[in-house]
């Protein structure tokens, strides 16, 4: 299972420098990105979940989610993407890999491990049964495991996106239409006509 690991970490690794170069956005950026994703799945369905059971239920589940978006606050919301982009770049520029590469990898290879173990069995229970909390639950492994593999991803140097540029590209030529081409001829004519 570690080489199945390396492998999806690299083809990751290859998308996240795709994007980067494609859109000037790093993969911390996208896995930010994905984070907030997951916390809002995770409270919409907590929100919807609410109403189904009893007092004591709604009780219990209240305090549960408000620890958790507490426990967010402290954590993962804290710090800006800038902070951890910049650590990122400067861990990069020293030609260091990214420590999450080996650290994360256990808990990646058992994220993996469910990802792909529970597709059949949530599937299964979810045509026969129709229950939405299953879909919601595999789709909050899913997406811890892509942030997960993206988090271990080594970013390029700083760059601005080909998208970017191409889009910059019709606003700068329009905007090298709008001024006025001054000559030398035109401004010795004007210097003449001054003096």
């Amino acid at each position: 299972m570690l080489y199945i690991d390396v492998g999806v970490l690299n083809l990751a690794e290859r998308f996240c420098q795709a994007f980067q170069r494609l859109t000037g956005r790093t993969n911390v950026w996208l896995a930010v990105q994905l984070t907030n994703l997951s916390i809002i799945v995770y409270f919409v369905s907590a929100a919807a979940y609410f109403w189904i059971g009893d007092a004591w239920f709604r009780l219990v589940f209240g305090l549960f989610c408000g620890g958790v978006f507490y426990l967010l606050t402290l954590t993962v919301l804290r710090v800006p993407v800038e902070q951890h982009e910049n650590s990122a770049y400067r861990r990069v520029a020293k030609g260091l890999r990214n420590p999450r590469r080996v650290r994360d990898a256990m808990l990646r290879i058992v994220f993996l491990t469910l990802s792909i173990v529970l597709w059949f069995p949530i599937a299964f229970v979810y045509v026969n049964l129709h229950l939405a909390v299953v879909l919601l639950s595999y789709s909050l492994i899913v997406l811890t495991t892509v942030v997960l593999y993206l988090l271990a991803c080594d970013p390029l140097p700083p760059r601005r996106g080909w998208v970017a540029d191409w889009l910059r590209g019709p606003a700068k030529a329009a905007a090298e239409t709008r001024e006025p081409v001054v000559t030398t001829e035109a401004c010795e004519d004007e210097q003449r006509r001054i003096a």
